[in-house]
């Protein structure tokens, strides 16, 4: 029966239902319909039907859903009609004038508009003895709405046709015989339940991966399956398990996941933005938190290092690195951070038959375009049928063991061409991930496994010297405490002799500290004491003598960043002195030695914990407000209220740390410039910063000036409040960046969908205030642009009179396809990591 024949009888049938009144309780039956403005809710309480208008859209757009009953957010889970919505003018009472859901005779759900105009129906082809008034509708406390026959038989259940959401019993699968299956697939926006962009499920080529879809391609992937039937993990900070399963049939094979008792509210999303989430309601904060998201590092999507290339998460900050017997193809792209053109092959396989061997490379999320080798007994059999194909480049094996229907099944996967989306990720859930057998020309493994052998010994005879010059160094330093610390209290006169090549430190105008003091404070250098790294060289954590714990920041001998810069940092932070920016205690500059030792803050800095999907929720919306107060009011400091005006020039996520009650302080003044008195704005052709946070004048024209800042200000107040970042939103919502789609949903009265999902105890006046203010620091005029003044009274006072801010132009954002030599990137850039106790 085609869909217009079906869509008529239909129709037909319902003009032969009597007069329909209200459903009662978790039932809808014939004779029944479902009004705007009326719910079925669910025996328990738990989930309702009816209909609904998405948050910030048109109230009279109307769709058919089930969401929480008992959340105060309303959080729509399914949604029948997503394709083809209802117009209602307003709600109504009257059966024959609105929109209507009802059980028709022929037992389908029908939805039909004002007009009597079938939208939506089950489409379910009944049999004769379910054709009775008997058939009835019922929504489970699932959150499953089922139809059922007079004999109970399930015609049809929405768990079959999910839309953007899996929650408990809901499944995720593939059909052997078809290779179809059901996908959750993304709303289209935040007010737009329509088809989107973005899907999750099996890969149908393999049915051994799940994928994240952007249309038709891959945007992330799951690791292959390794034979596991369930695995379970616990979230401390909801005191919930999740379980997940997979269920591998002769029919079909599927995933699913359910919750341990009493955990609240939990459910899998994607969203429209291109995010795989878990999520768990939040009762003290009233919202939804964030328990985990992929992709959920820097290297994470799909193919992101390039062929033969693999992302390394097992690094405090993932990034991308070649398979072994492989190097950058291009090594001034991949220095550069772009990784597209992966990797090739630094020596070549043996001729064909020629005694090639095998690395095993252990806690491997193995690449894509796999094929599957039945038949194979062992690893030895696979590794041999790899040997025996010329083309064969890397394998993998596994004993699927009690997992099928199918009984035990060795699987062999087998790889040729170019390896797409390697990763190295360690344990997974508690799942040991594949080991990965990459072939490799004969004895280059004896020399790899050599190194894996003298690295740790050298590693150890290195440690116990170490150890041995510390305690040296101690027992002589405890002679020299109290000069030691002398030599940090500010307004010290003691000075090092050295600077470059004679040059004395008495124009830095600030307390100098000995190399050995420095030293024994870091360990040497010891590379468990380094707490970051950028262009400049390293940052470590050290230990003075008499426990103070500082940050020092050591100039690499290659550094970009050369001894004015360095002079530039030190002498200005030296002349400030703000609670919101970082206190330089002192500096180092013997020989060719260059150190500035700061202010040690626990919590490194912001980007560490706002960009990170695990960590982000640390940040309610008291400590953000808080954060975006600091940053305006050390700002304001810069510009206006310290002896110096000072243009910071690289504000940014990265260069804003944070102290151990998340207190802000702005740090790296590499870049920084002092105004005259009555100096307004400056003129340079070296524009340096970051991409994303520089100012339109300050890129194509190299003018800069306080309202500089201001933009830069404007730009990371929006990542922020989205916990978005402005350099991976090339195209968020179809906008062209973070700017433009903040604006977009500025100017459309939806706002507060800017915000991010993941802020507990958001006051929405102050969110919707910071947006507005945010979009008045970034636009293209600096003129518009507010002064620091103005921004923190704003913040502090709140306002109910602001300017509007006009459309901005995203040039910083566009600036992307400048040349390389038009924009200098923030030589300051620093990767933090966590230090983990031991």
């Amino acid at each position: 029966m085609d869909w217009s024949r079906s869509t008529f009888i239909t129709a037909a049938v319902l003009l032969l239902l009597p007069h329909l009144c209200s459903p009662a309780g978790d039932l809808l039956s014939h004779g029944e319909s479902l009004l705007p403005g009326q719910t079925v809710v669910s025996d328990g309480g738990a989930f309702a039907l009816g209909f609904f208008s998405p948050s910030n859209s048109t109230p009279g757009r109307q769709y058919i859903g089930i969401w929480y009953n008992n959340i105060p957010v309303r959080t729509v889970v399914w949604v029948a009609n997503r394709d083809a919505l209802v117009i209602v003018d307003e709600p109504s009472g009257n059966s024959s004038s609105a929109p209507s859901l009802a059980l028709a005779n022929d037992s389908n759900l029908v939805l039909s508009d004002a007009g009597g105009r079938v939208v939506w129906t089950t489409n379910v082809t009944a049999t004769a003895s379910s054709l009775s008034s008997g058939s009835t509708a019922v929504l489970l406390n699932t959150g499953n709405l089922v139809l059922r026959s007079p004999n109970g038989t399930t015609l049809w259940q929405s768990f079959d046709h999910l839309t953007d959401t899996l929650i408990p019993g809901m499944k995720v699968g593939l059909r052997y015989r078809t290779r179809d299956g059901v996908r959750i697939v993304s709303w289209k926006g935040p007010g737009d339940p329509s088809t989107g962009r973005f899907s999750y499920g099996l890969d149908p080529d393999t049915s051994l991966q799940l994928l994240l879809w952007n249309g038709t391609r891959p945007y992330w992937r799951s690791t292959v399956w390794t034979g596991y039937m369930s695995i379970s993990k616990y979230h401390a900070t909801t005191g919930t398990v999740i379980y997940v399963a997979v269920v591998d049939s002769e029919d079909e094979i599927y995933t699913t996941f359910s919750v341990s008792d009493g955990a609240p509210p939990t459910r899998y999303v994607v969203t429209s933005t291109g995010k795989f989430q878990l999520l768990s309601w939040s009762s003290n904060a009233s919202a939804w938190t964030t328990l985990l998201s992929w992709p959920s590092r820097a290297c994470s999507p799909y193919g992101s290092c390039g062929p033969y290339g693999y992302c390394d998460h097992t690094e405090a900050a993932a990034t991308c690195k070649c398979l072994d017997g492989f190097e950058p193809t291009s090594r001034e792209e991949w220095s550069g951070g772009t990784f597209s053109l992966g990797c090739r092959r630094s020596q070549a396989l043996a001729p064909c038959g020629g005694g090639d061997e095998f690395l095993a490379m252990p806690n491997m999320k193995v690449p894509d375009k796999f094929v599957l080798l039945g038949n194979m007994n062992s690893g030895n059999e696979c590794a041999a049928e790899c040997l025996r194909n010329c083309s064969c480049v890397a394998y993998a094996y596994a004993s699927l063991r009690s997992s099928s229907a199918k009984g035990d099944i060795a699987r062999c996967l087998v790889w040729a061409g170019e390896l797409v989306d390697t990763q190295m990720i360690g344990a997974l859930w508690g799942v040991t991930a594949d080991t990965f057998y990459l072939r490799v020309p004969a004895g280059r493994k004896a020399r790899t496994n050599t190194l894996k052998i003298a690295l740790p010994v050298l590693a150890s005879v290195l440690m116990l010297t170490c150890i041995f010059f510390v305690w040296f160094r101690k027992s002589r330093d405890k002679r020299r405490s109290n000069e030691s610390e002398k030599k940090l209290m500010p307004g010290s006169e003691r000075t090092s002799s050295e600077l470059g090549e004679g040059n004395r430190t008495e124009d830095l105008e600030f307390p100098s500290i000995q190399f050995s003091d420095i030293v024994a404070a870091t360990n040497n250098f010891s590379g468990t004491c380094m707490i970051g790294r950028g262009g400049f060289g390293k940052v470590y954590k050290g230990t003075l003598v008499g426990g103070r714990e500082v940050a020092v920041k050591r100039l690499s001998k290659d550094s970009e960043q050369g001894i004015e810069e360095f002079k530039n940092e030190a002498s200005l932070i030296a002349k400030l002195q703000h609670r919101n920016l970082v206190r330089l205690l002192g500096c180092c500059t013997e020989g060719a030695e260059r150190l500035l030792i700061y202010e040690y803050l626990a919590n490194k800095g912001l980007d560490a914990i706002l960009f990170d999907s695990e960590r982000k929720s640390l940040l309610d919306w008291p400590t953000r407000f808080g954060i975006i107060k600091g940053v305006a009011r050390g700002l304001l400091y810069l510009h206006q209220d310290s002896r110096l005006t000072v243009i910071h020039r690289d504000l940014k996520a990265s260069n804003v740390l944070l102290d151990a009650e998340m207190r802000p302080k702005i740090a790296d003044f590499g870049m920084a410039k002092i105004f005259g008195e009555n100096q307004q704005k400056a003129n340079t052709k070296r524009v340096v910063g970051t991409y994303g946070y520089i100012a339109p004048e300050y890129q194509i024209e190299g003018v800069f000036s306080v309202k500089s800042d201001v933009y830069s200000f404007g730009v990371l107040l929006l990542e922020i409040v989205s916990g978005v970042k402005i350099s991976s939103t090339d195209d968020i919502m179809g906008s062209p960046g973070l700017v433009a789609y903040a604006w977009k949903l500025w100017k459309d009265g939806n706002t507060s969908d800017l915000v991010d999902s993941s802020i507990a105890g958001c006051v929405l006046d102050q969110v919707l205030l910071c947006i507005q203010v945010g979009l008045l620091c970034v636009q293209d005029d600096p003129n518009a642009r507010p002064l620091m003044s103005s921004v923190v009274s704003i913040l502090e006072n709140g306002s109910v009179s602001l300017p509007t801010p006009d459309q901005p132009a995203y040039l910083a954002e566009r600036g992307r396809d400048k040349g390389p030599g038009d924009v200098e990137n923030s030589r300051n850039t620093m990767t933090m990591t966590v230090l983990q106790g031991r």
